[in-house]
């Protein structure tokens, strides 16, 4: 496999931070992976995909209610982590790939349901990453993508912080971006859901970053606007902030 520049951003980000990312309570919040399930309308024959599985944390939670499970996602460290993740929890019918969301390595119609996580904020062309999960599900299956979708009004902020904290990050969506790239491929809306993820700034930056993120997220709190769109806050541990996520479910 040959990555791209991006895709190498992409894995050096995803290495230093599989460990760390794994471990992270908000990850696995339990509200959170409930929704999530729920869009997916699951039933015990079922096979699935969940592109760029991250640490597995959902492909292990979609595990107990399916057939089967496949788990693909392009930084292997990644994948190490998802294997120890299905050893501690005692979970077969798991399958582990490496590989890019844009080419997947499986068959036209492989797979009943394909979910993604928190990834398309990743994709320089999530429109590419959708026809592909489209390509690889049943033509009575589902399509399921989380992410995080800020305002029209508060993207570019939202961006700018995004990227001070994580160089892999491209441009996260509006919810009316991410379905219209749904109606784009031809799919048909099941569910429109989300959440907010409270989380704490200083648990998912480098050290060395935190000072130009503390500066932003201070100029925001002080000036009550909001502009970056995570209604941030002093708190007594630190500066926290809510992640705007939305659900969305289609079937083809």
């Amino acid at each position: 496999m040959t990555l791209s520049a991006h895709d190498e951003r992409i894995v050096a980000q995803f290495t230093r931070w599989a460990k760390p990312f794994a471990e992270l309570p908000i990850h696995a919040e339990a509200g959170a992976l409930a929704r999530t399930l729920a869009a997916c309308a699951l039933k015990p024959d079922l096979d699935v995909l969940d592109v760029a599985c991250g640490p597995g944390i959902l492909a292990c939670a979609l595990a107990g209610h399916v057939r089967s499970v496949t788990g693909i996602d392009i930084t292997p460290a990644m994948i190490d982590q998802a294997r120890l993740r299905q050893a501690e929890a005692r979970l077969a019918h798991l399958a582990w790939h490496v590989g890019d969301a844009t080419a997947l390595p499986f068959g036209d119609g492989a797979f009943d349901r394909v979910t993604t996580r928190y990834s398309f904020h990743h994709m320089p062309d999530p429109a590419a990453t959708l026809a592909e999960m489209k390509r690889v599900c049943r033509a009575d299956g589902r399509i399921v993508v989380i992410d995080a979708t800020p305002s029209a009004e508060t993207q570019q902020a939202y961006d700018i912080m995004e990227r001070l904290r994580d160089p892999s990050h491209t441009s996260a969506l509006t919810l009316d971006q991410l379905r219209q790239i749904g109606r784009e491929a031809g799919l048909r809306e099941m569910v429109i859901d989300g959440y907010r993820l409270e989380a704490r700034l200083d648990t998912l930056a480098d050290v060395e970053d935190m000072p130009r993120l503390a500066a932003m997220f201070d100029a925001d709190i002080a000036s009550g606007a909001d502009r970056i769109g995570v209604g941030a806050w002093h708190a007594p541990d630190g500066i926290r902030f809510h992640f705007p996520v939305s659900i969305v479910a289609w079937e083809i």
